[in-house]
């Protein structure tokens, strides 16, 4: 699962900059192992911090700059498996990208193509013959999701 990416690189000793999603952003420092771009195996994490606005992380194994510098635009990832497990009714944003979107009475509005943060709620970005963008507000837009069907229903005017 998708967490964030290296951005950048700070100081001469190997650290990296990095882009989190998660919320709070430094709870990307909670995982113990990312998994960087395609790789398949492990690299784990020495130590990460703010710094300032910034985040730093410094990785097993990525000892000067350049090293650092080739990790750049890297995808940080961690096994499903070492994300905590949700309560009922909760999801993360990356099990909504793809689902496709229906009205109530049926109509399809398109697949979720990304989830905007705004300061009262989140966003969803549904691509279809047009785009909608639907408060995610569980009981109040988004009815229902069902994971297994790869669906969700929404209380949304599909002519908004």
């Amino acid at each position: 699962m998708s967490l964030g990416e290296i951005s950048g690189i700070h100081g001469v000793a190997g650290e990296v900059k990095v882009y989190s999603d998660t919320r709070p952003r430094t709870s990307i420092f909670d995982y113990e192992r990312w998994y960087l771009g395609s790789s398949r195996e492990p690299v784990r994490v020495v130590s990460g911090s703010p710094r300032g606005k910034t985040l730093v992380a410094k990785l097993a194994g990525v000892d000067d700059r350049d090293q650092a510098r080739a990790l750049i635009g890297q995808e940080i990832a961690v096994l499903r498996s070492d994300m905590p497990a949700l309560e009922s009714g909760e999801y993360y944003w990356a099990d909504l990208m793809g689902l496709e979107v229906s009205t109530r009475q049926g109509d399809i509005l398109g697949v979720v193509e990304k989830i905007l943060e705004t300061g009262a709620n989140d966003v969803l970005v549904i691509r279809g013959e047009r785009e909608h963008l639907v408060p995610y507000v569980p009981g109040q837009y988004v009815l229902s999701v069902d994971l297994a069907a790869s669906v969700m229903v929404v209380d949304w005017d599909p002519e908004f």
